[in-house]
C-alpha cells in the first residue's frame, strides 16, 4: 500500500489529463452532429468513458500533496502518452470498425505526429473522422514542443539537452519563463499563431476552408496526415507545394527561437543559431542531390519540374513529415531508399520534428572529427564547441548515448519485424519510419501501412512512442534500478 501510495501523484496527473483529453472529442462530435455523418455516437461515447475514466483517476488521490520528483517525471511522461493514445484509439473502433491494432496504430501515429495510415479511401470517410485525424497531430504536435521545451530538460533527456546557449534556451534546467505552466503558454501562442497563419495562406492559394484549417493542423505539427489518400499532390498545385515546403520550414525550426525572437523583436536569434544554419544548409543539398537524381533518370520532363518536386520531398522527409506530391515508392534506384534515410535527420531539437535531431548530427560529426585530430595528435587537447561556446563532457556523452541505443534499438525491432514480415525492404523501412515518426515507408507498406500484420502493427506503435519521447524516456522504466528507487 505505501508503494501504491508512493505513485499518487502521478495517477492524479494522468487523471487530469485524460479529463482535458475527453475535451478533443467534442469538435468532431460538433461536426458529426451538424453534418449528420452518422459518427456521432462514437464521438459522445469516447467523450464521456474517456472523461469516467480520468475521474476515476483522479478522486481517489485528488488529496496527494507530494510533488513530483524528477523520477516520476519518466513514469508521467510515458504513463501520459500511453494514455492519450489508448483513448485516441475509441473513435476509430466505434466509428470505422476498425482493430483494436488498427486503431491503436493510428491514434499513436497521429498523437505522435508520425503520420503513417493504415486506412484508405480517406475520402470517403465521414467528414468528423477525417477532422479527428488531423486534430490528434495537431494536439501531439503542440504536446511535443511542451515536451521537448519544458519537461525533459527537467529529466536530462531530450533534444534540448544536447547545448547550453542562451538564444537556444536548452540544457539548461530552466525554462524559458520562470514556470512550465508559462513556459507552456507562451509556445501555445505561437503555435496557434503559425497554424492560424499556414490555414489563411493555404485557403488564399486554392484549398477549401476545412482542407486548409486541417492541413495547417498536420502541416505545422509536422506531422503528415492528410484528408485526402493524395496527400498533397492531391491539390496538385505548385503554389500550395511551395507554401507548405515553406512552413514546414518555419515549424521544423527550434520554437524557443521563435519565442525569443518574438520577445526581443530581432531575427538575430536565427541568423546566430548554428544549429539552424547548418538544418538550412543540409536541406538545400538534400534538394539539390535529389534534383539531379530525378534529373538524370528523367522522371519528370523538365528541370523545374524536378526542382519542384525534389524540393518538396527533401524538405517533407527531412523534417520527418512523410507529406507527398508523388509515389515517391516507385521512384527509380535508389531515391526511395534515400529519402528514408535522411528522415533520420530530423528537424531542430525543441520542434515537432522526429529523428536524430540536427543538434545531434552536428555533434556526432564534430566528436568524430575531433577523434580524427587525436589520433594524429594524440596528446592535443581538442575542444568541443557549438556556436563558438565550449560544450562539456556531460553533452557528449548525452549524445553517444542516444546514437547507440537508437542503433540498438533499430537492429532489434528489424530483426524482429523481418521475422514477422517477409519482405527485408519492408521491414527496414517500417522500423525506420516509425523510430523517425515519419510516416511513408516502402515495399509491402508504400501505399499505406494497412497490409502489415497485427503484431507489427503493435511493435511499431511502441517504436513510434519509443522515438517521439527520446529512447531514454521510454528505457529507463525498463531497468530494475528504477523500480528500486
Amino acid at each position: 500500500m505505501i508503494r501504491l501510495r508512493a505513485y499518487a501523484p502521478v495517477q492524479r496527473v494522468v487523471g487530469v489529463l485524460l479529463g482535458f483529453t475527453s475535451l478533443g472529442f467534442l469538435p468532431p462530435l460538433a461536426f458529426a452532429l451538424i453534418n449528420g455523418d452518422g459518427a456521432a455516437h462514437a464521438f459522445l461515447i469516447s467523450f464521456f468513458s474517456v472523461s469516467v475514466a480520468g475521474a476515476l483517476l483522479y478522486w481517489p488521490v485528488r488529496r496527494a500533496q507530494r510533488e513530483l520528483r524528477i523520477s516520476d517525471g519518466f513514469l508521467v511522461v510515458v504513463a501520459c502518452w500511453g494514455a492519450v493514445c489508448l483513448a485516441g484509439a475509441i473513435p476509430f473502433v466505434l466509428a470505422l470498425d476498425a482493430s483494436l491494432a488498427d486503431a491503436v496504430f493510428e491514434s499513436t501515429s497521429g498523437i505522435t505526429t508520425t503520420g503513417a495510415t493504415v486506412f484508405s479511401g480517406l475520402g470517403e470517410m465521414p467528414i468528423s473522422i477525417r477532422w479527428y485525424r488531423q486534430q490528434l497531430q495537431w494536439m501531439g504536435g503542440l504536446g511535443i514542443i511542451v515536451l521537448a521545451v519544458a519537461i525533459l530538460p527537467m529529466l536530462r533527456v531530450g533534444g534540448m539537452q544536447v547545448y547550453k546557449a542562451e538564444a537556444t534556451g536548452p540544457v539548461k534546467e530552466s525554462r524559458l519563463t520562470p514556470r512550465i505552466a508559462e513556459t507552456a503558454k507562451a509556445l501555445w501562442l505561437i503555435y496557434i499563431g503559425l497554424t492560424a497563419l499556414c490555414a489563411a495562406a493555404y485557403w488564399a492559394a486554392g484549398m477549401s476552408l476545412f482542407d486548409a484549417v486541417t492541413h495547417s493542423f498536420s502541416t505545422v505539427a509536422t506531422a503528415g496526415f492528410s484528408t485526402h489518400d493524395g496527400s498533397i499532390g492531391h491539390f496538385d498545385s505548385a503554389l500550395i507545394d511551395w507554401l507548405v515546403v515553406f512552413f514546414l520550414f518555419v515549424s521544423s525550426i527550434n520554437f524557443a527561437l521563435h519565442f525569443l525572437a518574438l520577445r526581443r523583436a530581432t531575427a538575430q536569434v536565427y541568423l546566430k543559431d548554428p544549429e539552424l544554419k547548418l538544418f538550412a544548409l543540409l536541406l538545400l543539398i538534400i534538394s539539390v542531390l535529389i534534383t539531379v537524381l530525378l534529373w538524370r533518370q528523367q522522371v519528370y520532363d523538365s528541370v523545374w519540374e524536378s526542382i519542384r518536386y525534389a524540393a518538396f520531398q527533401a524538405v517533407s522527409f527531412t523534417t520527418t513529415t512523410g507529406f507527398a506530391t508523388a509515389e515517391v515508392y516507385l521512384w527509380p534506384g535508389t531515391l526511395p531508399l534515400l529519402l528514408i534515410l535522411i528522415s533520420g535527420l530530423g528537424g531542430c531539437a525543441g520542434a515537432t520534428t522526429g529523428g536524430f535531431k540536427i543538434i545531434r548530427v552536428y555533434l556526432v560529426t564534430k566528436q568524430g572529427m575531433r577523434e580524427l585530430q587525436r589520433l594524429i595528435h594524440p596528446r592535443s587537447v581538442v575542444p568541443l564547441k557549438l556556436g563558438g561556446r565550449t560544450l562539456n563532457q556531460e553533452v557528449a556523452n548525452a549524445v553517444w548515448g542516444f546514437v547507440s541505443l537508437y542503433i540498438v534499438c533499430v537492429v532489434i525491432l528489424t530483426l524482429i519485424v523481418s521475422g514477422i514480415e517477409e519482405d527485408l525492404v519492408t521491414a527496414v523501412s517500417v522500423v525506420f519510419s516509425a523510430m523517425n515518426n515519419l510516416g511513408p515507408a516502402l515495399g509491402e507498406a508504400g501505399a499505406n501501412w494497412g497490409p502489415l500484420s497485427n503484431a507489427t502493427k503493435w511493435l511499431m506503435s511502441f517504436a513510434m512512442l519509443l522515438g517521439r519521447l527520446e529512447i531514454f524516456t521510454i528505457l529507463v522504466l525498463l531497468t530494475p534500478s528504477y523500480w528500486r528507487h
